[in-house]
């Protein structure tokens, strides 16, 4: 009667890993190599994504920091008084009665010349 021989882990390892097994099986692992490479590739990707996403963010708000500056600032120097006193020093005043309106007489048939 023969005693069974259990195979110690690493006999077995050894069966697994040898050369044969590896040959016939090159293909799977350059097909786990190059997604491997793909993972890789696709961080650095979305990592510079963000990065861009982050500057055009920051960039934004400070566009919109200066259109409501400007804005503003437009809205303090188009008011009546502050024009009046703009156009003060070059003699321009607010008129202080209504503007009359002249009307032109209209010429009814004048011969062609």
């Amino acid at each position: 009667m023969s005693v069974p021989v259990n195979p110690t882990p690493r006999n077995a390892i050894k069966s697994i890993l040898n050369y044969q097994w590896i040959v016939v099986n090159i293909s799977f692992f350059l097909f786990l190599a190059f997604l491997a490479v793909l993972y890789i590739a696709n961080g650095h990707l979305t990592d510079k994504t963000i990065r861009k996403i982050n500057a055009t963010q920051k960039d934004l708000k400070e566009l919109q920091f200066e259109y409501k500056t400007l804005k503003t600032d437009l809205m303090r120097r188009s008011r009546a008084v502050e024009v009046e006193n703009k156009v003060a020093p070059y003699g321009l005043v607010v008129a202080k009665e209504m503007p009359i309106r002249i009307q032109l007489e209209k010429k009814l048939n004048t011969p062609a010349k």
